[in-house]
C-alpha cells in the first residue's frame, strides 16, 4: 500500500508545511490552541467510518454499541466538569449548539437579547448577517462608552422595555470577567430564558477560575477547542428539565449523524480538563494574559477596559495611525499570528477595524511564562512601530519558538513519521 506522501504528495506537502508554520511561529489568536495527541488520534480514528443518528441506546443504525458507550462517557464527564444537570455533546460547533438552544425555546420572530457584535458579541448572539439575525427579533445590549465594561443598566432596561423570551450572556471579544447572576436578576425581570455562551472562558470555567454560568443559567454552549483546548466541535449543557427539548433540537432538528470520532475526542478532552494539570495550565494562561497586558501598557498600548480578567486582550491601533488590518498582516510578515478585530464603537468595518485580539492559550500550551510575555509584547512593539527590520524580528520569532518546542506537535510528527 502506498504511503500517505506517496499517495497524495499534494497534501501531504501542505500538511508538512503547516506544522512547520505552526512550530516556527508565535500563535496569540485568542480562539486558537494545541490538542494532545490523544485527542488527535481520537479525531482521526477509525470512529469516523460510522453512522450513529439517533442518542446512546436510540440509534437509527446497527453495530452502535461502542458509539453508545463512547457518548454516554462523554455526556458523563462534560455534566461532571461543568456541574451540569445534562450535556448533548453532538453539536458539530459552537454556532450549532447555539442554534439548537434557539430551536428549543423559540419560534421565528421571538425576541433575543444578547451582546453587540460590534462591542464583543458573537455572530450568532443576532447579527444581521447570521441566520439568528434573520429568523429573530434581536435587541443588542452593549458596553459603555466610558470604560468598555456591560453597561448592566442598559441590559436591565432593554429587557424592561422589549420583554426578550431569551437573554444570551458571553462575547467573543470581551476581556473582563462576566457577571452571570446579574443578568440572572435581570432574566427574571420577564422569566426570560437564559443562555451563557462560555466558548472563550469555557477551560477557566471548568477549573473554576472564572464563575461558573451555573446554577444561574438555563443553558450554556461552548465550542469544545479554545481555552478547553479539545477538538474542533461543540456542546450544550442545561439543566435537566431541558433535555428533551435540546436533544430534539440537535437531532432531528439541525443535524443528522453525530461525528462520532469528534465525541471520542471530546471525551478526552473533558477527561484532561479534569486534572490538576489542566488546572495549574489555566492558572498560567492568566498569569501570562496579566503579564502580556501590563507589558504592552508599559511600551504604551492602549488596551480596552485597561486589561484583562481572562486569556484575551483587545488592543485599540488607531493610537497608531494603523488599522487591525495592517497590524495583523505586518505581524504576521514575522510569524506573529494575532486576529483584527472590531473595537465598541469602531468606525472601522470588519474587515478593516481599529483593533486587534491576541491570546495566551496556545502560547502557554507551548510552556511558555510570564518573563517571556515581556519579550513578546517587546518584539509586537518594535514591529509595529517598525523600530527593528521584519529579518531581525523574524529571528528573534524563530528562537523564542525554538526555546519552546510543542511538544504536542512534536508528538503528532512521530505518530505521522515525520
Amino acid at each position: 500500500m502506498l504511503s500517505f506522501m506517496q499517495s497524495d504528495s499534494e497534501i501531504y506537502q501542505l500538511l508538512c508545511s503547516e506544522i512547520e508554520r505552526q512550530k516556527n511561529g508565535i500563535n496569540l489568536i485568542a480562539s486558537e490552541n494545541y490538542t494532545s495527541n490523544n485527542i488527535l488520534m481520537a479525531t482521526g480514528s477509525i470512529l469516523t467510518n460510522k453512522y450513529a443518528e439517533g442518542y446512546p441506546k436510540s440509534r437509527y443504525y446497527s453495530g452502535c454499541d461502542i458509539y453508545d458507550k463512547i457518548e454516554s462517557i462523554a455526556i458523563k464527564r462534560a455534566m461532571s466538569l461543568f456541574n451540569a444537570e445534562h450535556a448533548n455533546v453532538q453539536a458539530h460547533s459552537g454556532s450549532n449548539a447555539n442554534l439548537g438552544v434557539y430551536f428549543s425555546v423559540l419560534k421565528p420572530g421571538d425576541t433575543i437579547m444578547a451582546m453587540n457584535l460590534d462591542h464583543g458579541g458573537h455572530l450568532t448572539h443576532g447579527s444581521r448577517v447570521n441566520c439568528s439575525g434573520k429568523i429573530y427579533n434581536v435587541i443588542s445590549y452593549g458596553v459603555s462608552a466610558e470604560d468598555g465594561l456591560i453597561d448592566y443598566d442598559l441590559a436591565y432596561d432593554l429587557a424592561k422595555k422589549h420583554n426578550p423570551k431569551l437573554i444570551v450572556v458571553g462575547a467573543s471579544s470581551y476581556p473582563r470577567t462576566i457577571n452571570f447572576e446579574k443578568f440572572a436578576e435581570i432574566a427574571k425581570i420577564n422569566n426570560s430564558f437564559y443562555m451563557a455562551d462560555i466558548a472563550h472562558i469555557a477551560g477557566l470555567v471548568a477549573t473554576k477560575l472564572h464563575p461558573s454560568p451555573f446554577p444561574h443559567v438555563d443553558f450554556a454552549t461552548s465550542t469544545t477547542h479554545k481555552t478547553l483546548r479539545g477538538p474542533r466541535g461543540g456542546i450544550i449543557l442545561s439543566k435537566l428539565k431541558y433535555k428533551k427539548r435540546i436533544d430534539k433540537s440537535i437531532f432531528p432538528g439541525l443535524q443528522g449523524g453525530p461525528l462520532m470520532h469528534a465525541i471520542a475526542a471530546k471525551a478526552v478532552c473533558f477527561n484532561e480538563a479534569n486534572s490538576e494539570m489542566f488546572y495549574n495550565y489555566q492558572k498560567q494562561v492568566l498569569a501570562n494574559a496579566l503579564a502580556l497586558s501590563d507589558s504592552l501598557k508599559k511600551n504604551g498600548f492602549h488596551l480596552l477596559t485597561g486589561g484583562t480578567d481572562t486569556h484575551m486582550l483587545l488592543i485599540d491601533v488607531s493610537k497608531l495611525h494603523m488599522t487591525g488590518d495592517e497590524c495583523q498582516k505586518k505581524l504576521e510578515n514575522i510569524n506573529i499570528y494575532v486576529n483584527k478585530n472590531k473595537i465598541p464603537y469602531d468606525k472601522n468595518s470588519a474587515l478593516v477595524t481599529s483593533g486587534i485580539r491576541i491570546g495566551t492559550p496556545a502560547i502557554t500550551t507551548q510552556g511558555m511564562k510570564e518573563i517571556d510575555m515581556v519579550n513578546i509584547a517587546d518584539i509586537i512593539t518594535n514591529c509595529l512601530y517598525s523600530r527593528k527590520t521584519e529579518d531581525v524580528l523574524k529571528r528573534e520569532v524563530l528562537q523564542l519558538s525554538i526555546n519552546y518546542e510543542n511538544k504536542f506537535i512534536k508528538e503528532y510528527c512521530k505518530t505521522l513519521k515525520i
